[in-house]
Protein backbone atom coordinates (compact mmCIF):
# COMPACT_ATOMS: atom_id res chain seq x y z
CA UNK A 1 0.00 0.00 0.00
CA UNK A 2 0.86 3.34 -1.00
CA UNK A 3 -0.33 5.61 1.86
CA UNK A 4 0.22 9.56 2.43
CA UNK A 5 -2.37 10.55 4.91
CA UNK A 6 -2.78 13.16 7.36
CA UNK A 7 -4.24 12.00 11.21
CA UNK A 8 -7.29 11.35 11.46
CA UNK A 9 -9.72 14.50 12.76
CA UNK A 10 -12.53 13.08 14.58
CA UNK A 11 -13.74 15.49 16.89
CA UNK A 12 -15.04 19.06 16.12
CA UNK A 13 -11.28 20.35 17.41
CA UNK A 14 -9.27 17.70 15.50
CA UNK A 15 -6.27 18.83 13.76
CA UNK A 16 -4.40 16.86 11.01
CA UNK A 17 -1.12 15.75 12.10
CA UNK A 18 0.47 12.84 10.39
CA UNK A 19 1.45 10.51 7.30
CA UNK A 20 0.24 7.27 6.67
CA UNK A 21 1.50 4.27 4.97
CA UNK A 22 1.52 0.41 4.01
CA UNK A 23 4.35 -0.01 2.13
CA UNK A 24 6.40 1.83 -0.42
CA UNK A 25 6.88 5.46 -1.79
CA UNK A 26 8.34 5.34 1.29
CA UNK A 27 5.39 5.81 2.98
CA UNK A 28 4.71 3.63 7.14
CA UNK A 29 2.54 0.91 7.31
CA UNK A 30 1.17 2.72 10.56
CA UNK A 31 -2.10 4.30 10.45
CA UNK A 32 -0.17 6.62 12.95
CA UNK A 33 2.39 7.49 11.52
CA UNK A 34 5.31 8.05 8.62
CA UNK A 35 9.14 8.55 8.61
CA UNK A 36 9.18 11.27 10.65
CA UNK A 37 11.72 14.23 10.03
CA UNK A 38 10.67 16.86 12.62
CA UNK A 39 11.65 17.12 16.06
CA UNK A 40 9.22 17.62 19.21
CA UNK A 41 9.74 19.37 22.18
CA UNK A 42 6.57 17.50 23.64
CA UNK A 43 6.95 16.08 26.73
CA UNK A 44 10.26 15.04 28.89
CA UNK A 45 11.37 12.66 25.79
CA UNK A 46 14.76 12.82 23.80
CA UNK A 47 14.15 12.85 20.48
CA UNK A 48 18.04 12.43 19.94
CA UNK A 49 18.03 9.70 17.28
CA UNK A 50 20.38 7.48 19.53
CA UNK A 51 19.29 5.46 21.29
CA UNK A 52 20.17 5.54 25.56
CA UNK A 53 21.33 2.35 27.05
CA UNK A 54 17.61 0.35 28.58
CA UNK A 55 19.82 -1.09 31.18
CA UNK A 56 18.61 2.55 33.57
CA UNK A 57 15.82 0.90 34.41
CA UNK A 58 17.46 -2.06 36.08
CA UNK A 59 19.68 0.41 38.17
CA UNK A 60 16.62 1.28 40.49
CA UNK A 61 15.84 4.16 38.04
CA UNK A 62 11.87 3.90 36.76
CA UNK A 63 12.94 4.75 33.03
CA UNK A 64 12.13 3.33 30.25
CA UNK A 65 13.29 3.95 26.45
CA UNK A 66 11.11 3.72 23.44
CA UNK A 67 11.79 4.25 19.55
CA UNK A 68 8.96 5.30 17.54
CA UNK A 69 8.17 7.43 14.56
CA UNK A 70 5.95 10.38 14.15
CA UNK A 71 6.42 13.45 16.73
CA UNK A 72 2.59 14.29 16.59
CA UNK A 73 0.80 10.90 16.62
CA UNK A 74 2.82 8.06 18.08
CA UNK A 75 5.60 10.08 20.32
CA UNK A 76 3.05 12.43 21.34
CA UNK A 77 0.84 9.05 22.48
CA UNK A 78 3.58 7.83 24.60
CA UNK A 79 4.08 11.50 26.18
CA UNK A 80 0.53 11.19 26.90
CA UNK A 81 1.20 8.03 28.30
CA UNK A 82 3.99 9.27 30.18
CA UNK A 83 1.93 12.19 31.92
CA UNK A 84 -1.10 9.21 33.07
CA UNK A 85 1.56 6.86 34.46
CA UNK A 86 3.19 9.17 36.27
CA UNK A 87 0.30 10.17 37.98
CA UNK A 88 1.09 6.66 40.55
CA UNK A 89 4.74 6.58 39.40
CA UNK A 90 5.62 10.01 40.31
CA UNK A 91 9.54 8.62 39.23
CA UNK A 92 8.76 7.24 35.97
CA UNK A 93 10.25 8.71 32.89
CA UNK A 94 10.24 7.79 29.16
CA UNK A 95 13.26 8.31 26.54
CA UNK A 96 11.69 8.80 23.42
CA UNK A 97 13.58 8.27 21.01
CA UNK A 98 12.28 9.76 17.01
CA UNK A 99 13.05 6.49 14.83
CA UNK A 100 11.24 6.78 11.65
CA UNK A 101 9.84 2.65 10.95
CA UNK A 102 12.42 2.13 8.13
CA UNK A 103 15.06 2.47 10.54
CA UNK A 104 13.07 0.63 13.05
CA UNK A 105 12.91 -2.36 10.79
CA UNK A 106 16.69 -2.12 9.94
CA UNK A 107 18.22 -1.62 13.81
CA UNK A 108 16.08 -4.68 14.19
CA UNK A 109 17.27 -6.98 11.73
CA UNK A 110 21.00 -5.41 12.19
CA UNK A 111 20.68 -6.53 16.32
CA UNK A 112 19.21 -9.43 15.87
CA UNK A 113 21.75 -10.98 13.01
CA UNK A 114 24.97 -9.84 14.84
CA UNK A 115 23.45 -11.49 18.24
CA UNK A 116 23.79 -8.04 19.88
CA UNK A 117 20.58 -7.28 21.02
CA UNK A 118 22.35 -4.47 23.37
CA UNK A 119 21.36 -1.71 20.86
CA UNK A 120 17.52 -1.93 21.35
CA UNK A 121 15.32 -0.16 23.54
CA UNK A 122 12.63 -1.43 26.34
CA UNK A 123 10.25 -0.85 24.06
CA UNK A 124 9.46 -0.35 20.35
CA UNK A 125 6.69 0.25 17.49
CA UNK A 126 5.96 -2.32 15.16
CA UNK A 127 3.77 -1.86 12.06
CA UNK A 128 0.89 -4.49 12.14
CA UNK A 129 1.75 -6.12 9.04
CA UNK A 130 5.55 -6.89 9.80
CA UNK A 131 5.32 -7.84 13.00
CA UNK A 132 4.48 -11.77 12.59
CA UNK A 133 7.44 -11.29 10.40
CA UNK A 134 10.33 -10.15 12.66
CA UNK A 135 9.07 -12.33 15.38
CA UNK A 136 9.38 -15.30 12.98
CA UNK A 137 12.55 -14.38 11.90
CA UNK A 138 13.92 -12.98 15.12
CA UNK A 139 12.32 -14.75 18.12
CA UNK A 140 15.03 -14.01 20.58
CA UNK A 141 14.61 -10.53 20.30
CA UNK A 142 11.03 -9.61 21.83
CA UNK A 143 9.74 -10.79 24.91
CA UNK A 144 6.73 -12.98 25.42
CA UNK A 145 3.73 -10.73 26.35
CA UNK A 146 0.87 -12.82 27.24
CA UNK A 147 1.30 -13.82 30.98
CA UNK A 148 2.10 -9.71 31.38
CA UNK A 149 -1.34 -8.39 32.75
CA UNK A 150 -2.94 -7.11 29.91
CA UNK A 151 -6.87 -8.39 29.59
CA UNK A 152 -6.53 -8.73 25.60
CA UNK A 153 -9.99 -9.69 25.49
CA UNK A 154 -10.48 -6.18 25.71
CA UNK A 155 -8.84 -5.41 22.04
CA UNK A 156 -10.48 -6.02 18.65
CA UNK A 157 -9.57 -9.69 17.98
CA UNK A 158 -8.39 -9.01 14.65
CA UNK A 159 -5.88 -6.57 15.64
CA UNK A 160 -4.35 -8.68 18.30
CA UNK A 161 -3.81 -11.19 16.01
CA UNK A 162 -1.23 -9.34 14.20
CA UNK A 163 1.23 -9.54 16.85
CA UNK A 164 0.66 -13.46 17.61
CA UNK A 165 2.39 -16.12 16.95
CA UNK A 166 2.20 -19.82 17.99
CA UNK A 167 -0.83 -18.84 20.29
CA UNK A 168 1.82 -16.22 21.80
CA UNK A 169 1.00 -12.98 22.28
CA UNK A 170 3.90 -10.23 21.84
CA UNK A 171 2.28 -6.91 20.98
CA UNK A 172 -0.09 -4.34 22.89
CA UNK A 173 -1.81 -3.01 20.12
CA UNK A 174 -2.01 0.46 19.65
CA UNK A 175 -3.83 2.77 16.59
CA UNK A 176 -7.08 1.96 15.03
CA UNK A 177 -7.07 1.02 11.14
CA UNK A 178 -10.75 -0.34 10.85
CA UNK A 179 -12.17 -0.21 7.35
CA UNK A 180 -14.67 3.15 6.83
CA UNK A 181 -16.88 3.38 3.56
CA UNK A 182 -17.49 7.15 3.14
CA UNK A 183 -20.06 8.35 0.61
CA UNK A 184 -20.46 12.41 -0.18
CA UNK A 185 -24.21 11.95 0.97
CA UNK A 186 -24.98 15.23 -1.65
CA UNK A 187 -24.49 13.18 -4.48
CA UNK A 188 -25.76 10.30 -3.17
CA UNK A 189 -29.08 12.57 -3.58
CA UNK A 190 -29.03 12.90 -6.85
CA UNK A 191 -29.18 9.54 -7.16
CA UNK A 192 -31.98 8.72 -4.75
CA UNK A 193 -29.77 7.84 -2.09
CA UNK A 194 -28.90 7.79 1.61
CA UNK A 195 -26.13 6.41 3.90
CA UNK A 196 -28.65 3.79 5.02
CA UNK A 197 -28.28 2.46 1.34
CA UNK A 198 -24.93 1.46 1.50
CA UNK A 199 -24.75 -0.15 5.41
CA UNK A 200 -24.48 -3.87 6.07
CA UNK A 201 -24.55 -4.18 2.40
CA UNK A 202 -22.64 -6.79 -0.69
CA UNK A 203 -20.64 -5.72 -3.36
CA UNK A 204 -23.45 -6.73 -5.92
CA UNK A 205 -25.42 -3.90 -3.98
CA UNK A 206 -22.96 -1.33 -4.58
CA UNK A 207 -22.41 -1.89 -7.46
CA UNK A 208 -26.08 -1.31 -8.47
CA UNK A 209 -26.14 1.52 -6.32
CA UNK A 210 -23.11 2.58 -7.78
CA UNK A 211 -24.62 2.27 -11.46
CA UNK A 212 -26.96 5.08 -10.41
CA UNK A 213 -24.81 7.20 -8.70
CA UNK A 214 -22.97 7.16 -12.07
CA UNK A 215 -25.83 7.72 -14.15
CA UNK A 216 -27.12 10.31 -11.77
CA UNK A 217 -24.19 12.82 -11.79
CA UNK A 218 -21.53 11.14 -14.30
CA UNK A 219 -19.12 10.21 -10.98
CA UNK A 220 -17.76 7.20 -10.13
CA UNK A 221 -18.49 5.61 -6.41
CA UNK A 222 -14.64 5.37 -5.82
CA UNK A 223 -11.12 4.97 -7.08
CA UNK A 224 -7.91 2.70 -6.36
CA UNK A 225 -4.74 3.17 -7.19
CA UNK A 226 -3.28 1.03 -10.27
CA UNK A 227 -1.02 -1.64 -9.12
CA UNK A 228 -1.93 -1.27 -5.87
CA UNK A 229 -4.17 -4.21 -3.68
CA UNK A 230 -5.14 -2.12 -0.88
CA UNK A 231 -9.06 -2.71 -1.70
CA UNK A 232 -8.29 -6.64 -2.69
CA UNK A 233 -6.66 -6.98 0.72
CA UNK A 234 -9.53 -5.35 2.54
CA UNK A 235 -12.21 -7.37 0.93
CA UNK A 236 -9.98 -10.64 1.75
CA UNK A 237 -9.63 -10.15 4.90
CA UNK A 238 -13.46 -8.79 5.84
CA UNK A 239 -13.85 -12.64 4.89
CA UNK A 240 -11.44 -14.12 7.43
CA UNK A 241 -8.86 -14.90 4.55
CA UNK A 242 -5.64 -14.77 4.21
CA UNK A 243 -2.53 -15.26 1.59
CA UNK A 244 -1.08 -17.99 3.89
CA UNK A 245 -2.21 -20.99 5.80
CA UNK A 246 -1.41 -21.42 9.43
CA UNK A 247 1.64 -23.27 8.78
CA UNK A 248 3.27 -20.43 6.69
CA UNK A 249 2.73 -22.02 3.45
CA UNK A 250 1.36 -19.65 0.48
CA UNK A 251 -2.43 -19.34 -0.14
CA UNK A 252 -3.06 -18.28 -3.18
CA UNK A 253 -3.98 -20.61 -5.84
CA UNK A 254 -6.91 -22.99 -4.06
CA UNK A 255 -8.28 -19.11 -1.88
CA UNK A 256 -11.55 -19.15 -2.97
CA UNK A 257 -12.08 -15.88 -1.31
CA UNK A 258 -9.63 -14.91 -3.43
CA UNK A 259 -11.04 -15.87 -6.29
CA UNK A 260 -14.44 -14.22 -5.36
CA UNK A 261 -12.60 -11.12 -4.34
CA UNK A 262 -10.53 -10.33 -8.00
CA UNK A 263 -13.81 -11.26 -9.87
CA UNK A 264 -15.48 -8.65 -7.71
CA UNK A 265 -12.76 -6.04 -8.39
CA UNK A 266 -13.26 -6.50 -11.87
CA UNK A 267 -16.57 -6.46 -11.97
CA UNK A 268 -16.51 -2.57 -10.17
CA UNK A 269 -14.21 -1.82 -13.12
CA UNK A 270 -16.24 -3.00 -15.70
CA UNK A 271 -19.11 -1.46 -14.19
CA UNK A 272 -17.32 1.93 -14.04
CA UNK A 273 -18.09 2.00 -10.62
CA UNK A 274 -14.51 2.07 -9.88
CA UNK A 275 -12.07 3.99 -11.50
CA UNK A 276 -8.05 3.25 -11.48
CA UNK A 277 -5.66 6.47 -11.06
CA UNK A 278 -1.84 6.59 -11.06
CA UNK A 279 -0.53 7.75 -7.71
CA UNK A 280 -1.58 8.07 -4.40
CA UNK A 281 -2.15 11.34 -4.54
CA UNK A 282 -4.80 11.52 -7.31
CA UNK A 283 -6.10 9.14 -5.11
CA UNK A 284 -6.63 11.40 -2.32
CA UNK A 285 -7.30 14.52 -4.78
CA UNK A 286 -10.36 12.28 -6.52
CA UNK A 287 -12.24 12.15 -3.75
CA UNK A 288 -11.30 15.67 -2.28
CA UNK A 289 -11.90 17.16 -5.20
CA UNK A 290 -15.28 15.33 -5.92
CA UNK A 291 -14.03 13.39 -8.90
CA UNK A 292 -15.95 9.99 -6.92
CA UNK A 293 -18.99 9.93 -4.47
CA UNK A 294 -16.70 8.22 -1.69
CA UNK A 295 -13.65 5.95 -0.85
CA UNK A 296 -13.47 2.97 1.23
CA UNK A 297 -10.29 2.64 3.26
CA UNK A 298 -8.44 2.38 6.86
CA UNK A 299 -10.22 4.95 9.07
CA UNK A 300 -7.14 7.16 8.82
CA UNK A 301 -8.43 8.47 5.63
CA UNK A 302 -11.05 10.55 6.99
CA UNK A 303 -8.18 12.86 8.08
CA UNK A 304 -7.55 13.22 3.78
CA UNK A 305 -11.12 13.76 3.33
CA UNK A 306 -11.02 16.57 6.17
CA UNK A 307 -8.63 18.85 4.11
CA UNK A 308 -11.53 19.67 2.12
CA UNK A 309 -13.18 22.21 4.24
CA UNK A 310 -15.69 23.15 2.15
CA UNK A 311 -17.36 19.74 1.98
CA UNK A 312 -17.85 19.77 5.63
CA UNK A 313 -21.35 18.43 6.27
CA UNK A 314 -21.78 16.62 3.03
CA UNK A 315 -19.73 13.43 3.89
CA UNK A 316 -20.86 10.06 6.08
CA UNK A 317 -19.43 6.88 6.76
CA UNK A 318 -20.94 3.55 7.31
CA UNK A 319 -19.45 0.03 7.62
CA UNK A 320 -17.55 -1.91 3.87
CA UNK A 321 -19.64 -3.89 1.83
CA UNK A 322 -19.36 -7.86 2.09
CA UNK A 323 -18.42 -10.33 -0.17
CA UNK A 324 -21.12 -12.69 -2.05
CA UNK A 325 -20.42 -16.13 -2.64
CA UNK A 326 -17.39 -15.96 0.10
CA UNK A 327 -17.93 -18.27 3.47
CA UNK A 328 -17.17 -16.08 6.76
CA UNK A 329 -18.26 -12.63 5.12
CA UNK A 330 -18.30 -9.85 7.12
CA UNK A 331 -18.85 -5.56 6.61
CA UNK A 332 -15.44 -5.31 8.61
CA UNK A 333 -12.20 -5.08 7.69
CA UNK A 334 -8.79 -3.53 8.50
CA UNK A 335 -6.23 -1.58 6.72
CA UNK A 336 -3.01 -0.22 8.50
CA UNK A 337 -1.90 0.08 12.39
CA UNK A 338 0.79 -0.77 14.42
CA UNK A 339 1.24 -2.36 18.13
CA UNK A 340 3.89 -2.00 20.98
CA UNK A 341 6.57 -4.53 21.67
CA UNK A 342 8.65 -5.01 24.60
CA UNK A 343 12.58 -6.22 23.35
CA UNK A 344 14.68 -8.66 24.99
CA UNK A 345 16.82 -6.02 25.83
CA UNK A 346 14.90 -4.60 28.50
CA UNK A 347 16.20 -4.71 31.59
CA UNK A 348 13.16 -4.23 33.54
CA UNK A 349 10.05 -6.30 31.63
CA UNK A 350 8.14 -5.61 35.00
CA UNK A 351 8.02 -1.84 34.26
CA UNK A 352 7.55 -2.41 30.71
CA UNK A 353 4.89 -4.57 31.67
CA UNK A 354 2.93 -2.41 34.33
CA UNK A 355 2.97 0.69 32.07
CA UNK A 356 2.08 -0.94 28.59
CA UNK A 357 -1.02 -2.44 30.90
CA UNK A 358 -1.42 0.39 32.91
CA UNK A 359 -1.65 3.25 30.04
CA UNK A 360 -2.33 1.72 26.13
CA UNK A 361 -4.46 -1.52 27.53
CA UNK A 362 -6.25 0.10 30.44
CA UNK A 363 -6.44 4.01 30.61
CA UNK A 364 -9.62 5.68 29.11
CA UNK A 365 -7.93 8.79 30.23
CA UNK A 366 -4.71 7.97 27.64
CA UNK A 367 -7.21 7.52 25.11
CA UNK A 368 -8.97 10.98 25.19
CA UNK A 369 -6.16 12.71 25.53
CA UNK A 370 -4.59 11.57 22.24
CA UNK A 371 -8.36 11.21 20.30
CA UNK A 372 -7.31 15.08 18.84
CA UNK A 373 -4.33 13.59 17.37
CA UNK A 374 -6.13 10.93 15.63
CA UNK A 375 -5.18 8.43 17.67
CA UNK A 376 -7.99 6.28 17.79
CA UNK A 377 -8.41 2.92 20.09
CA UNK A 378 -8.61 -0.34 19.07
CA UNK A 379 -9.32 -1.12 23.03
CA UNK A 380 -12.75 -1.39 23.63
CA UNK A 381 -13.35 0.16 26.63
CA UNK A 382 -11.77 3.41 25.20
CA UNK A 383 -15.07 3.71 22.99
CA UNK A 384 -17.46 3.90 26.33
CA UNK A 385 -15.92 7.54 27.03
CA UNK A 386 -17.55 10.39 26.78
CA UNK A 387 -14.78 11.77 24.48
CA UNK A 388 -16.08 9.02 21.80
CA UNK A 389 -19.43 10.13 22.01
CA UNK A 390 -19.09 13.71 20.66
CA UNK A 391 -20.03 14.06 16.88
CA UNK A 392 -18.15 15.61 14.31
CA UNK A 393 -19.94 18.41 12.20
CA UNK A 394 -17.58 17.42 9.05
CA UNK A 395 -19.35 14.05 9.35
CA UNK A 396 -23.03 15.04 9.60
CA UNK A 397 -22.91 15.14 13.59
CA UNK A 398 -22.31 11.52 13.76
CA UNK A 399 -20.51 10.28 16.85
CA UNK A 400 -17.85 8.91 14.13
CA UNK A 401 -15.67 7.75 16.80
CA UNK A 402 -17.21 5.48 18.83
CA UNK A 403 -18.81 3.76 15.26
CA UNK A 404 -15.23 2.90 14.01
CA UNK A 405 -14.40 1.92 17.64
CA UNK A 406 -17.44 -0.75 17.40
CA UNK A 407 -15.95 -1.78 13.86
CA UNK A 408 -12.94 -2.85 14.96
CA UNK A 409 -14.09 -5.38 17.42
CA UNK A 410 -16.01 -6.72 14.59
CA UNK A 411 -13.13 -7.05 12.10
CA UNK A 412 -11.77 -11.30 11.66
CA UNK A 413 -8.01 -11.83 11.62
CA UNK A 414 -5.86 -12.75 8.82
CA UNK A 415 -2.14 -14.36 8.76
CA UNK A 416 0.42 -12.21 7.55
CA UNK A 417 3.17 -14.03 8.20
CA UNK A 418 7.40 -13.47 7.05
CA UNK A 419 6.22 -13.00 3.18
CA UNK A 420 3.31 -10.52 3.16
CA UNK A 421 4.36 -7.95 1.24
CA UNK A 422 6.04 -10.04 -1.74
CA UNK A 423 2.80 -11.96 -1.45
CA UNK A 424 0.98 -8.42 -1.54
CA UNK A 425 2.88 -7.57 -4.44
CA UNK A 426 2.38 -10.63 -6.62
CA UNK A 427 -1.54 -10.52 -5.99
CA UNK A 428 -1.19 -6.92 -7.68
CA UNK A 429 0.35 -7.76 -10.68
CA UNK A 430 -2.32 -10.57 -11.07
CA UNK A 431 -4.89 -8.36 -10.60
CA UNK A 432 -3.37 -6.54 -12.97
CA UNK A 433 -3.18 -8.63 -16.07
CA UNK A 434 -6.70 -10.16 -14.71
CA UNK A 435 -8.42 -7.07 -15.50
CA UNK A 436 -6.29 -6.92 -18.97
CA UNK A 437 -7.17 -10.00 -20.06
CA UNK A 438 -5.71 -13.13 -18.70
CA UNK A 439 -7.38 -15.75 -16.57
CA UNK A 440 -7.87 -15.75 -12.56
CA UNK A 441 -6.42 -19.89 -12.84
CA UNK A 442 -3.43 -18.47 -14.79
CA UNK A 443 -2.97 -15.53 -12.27
CA UNK A 444 -3.30 -17.19 -9.36
CA UNK A 445 -0.73 -19.83 -9.79
CA UNK A 446 1.73 -17.66 -11.08
CA UNK A 447 1.17 -15.26 -8.00
CA UNK A 448 1.79 -18.40 -5.80
CA UNK A 449 4.66 -19.80 -7.98
CA UNK A 450 6.38 -16.19 -6.93
CA UNK A 451 5.80 -16.11 -3.35
CA UNK A 452 6.93 -20.06 -3.58
CA UNK A 453 10.01 -18.63 -5.13
CA UNK A 454 11.07 -16.01 -2.75
CA UNK A 455 10.40 -18.34 -0.01
CA UNK A 456 13.06 -20.85 -1.25
CA UNK A 457 10.24 -23.60 -2.23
Amino acid sequence: MKKKVLSLLLTGTMVAAMLAGCGGSGASDSAGGAAAGTDSSAGSASTDNAAAPAGDAAGGEETLTVWCWDPAFNMNAMYEAEKVYQKDHPNFKLNVVETPWEDVQTKVTTAATSNDLSTLPDILLMQDNAFQKNVISFPSAFVDLTGCGVDYSQFAAGKTAYSVIDGKNYGVPFDNGAVVACYRTDMLEQAGLTVADFTDITWDKYIENGKKVLEATGKPLISMQAGECDLIMMMMQSAGSSLFNEDGTANIVNNDTLKVVMETYKALKDAGVLVEVNSWDEYVGSFVSGDVAGTINGCWIMASIQTAADQSGKWAITNMPSLVGASGATNYSNNGGSSWAVTANCQNTALAFDFLKSTFAGSTELYDNILPSGALATWAPAGDSSAYGVGNDFFGGDAVSAKIVEYSTKVPSNITGVYYYEARDAVATAITNYINGSSVETELQTAESTVNFNMGK
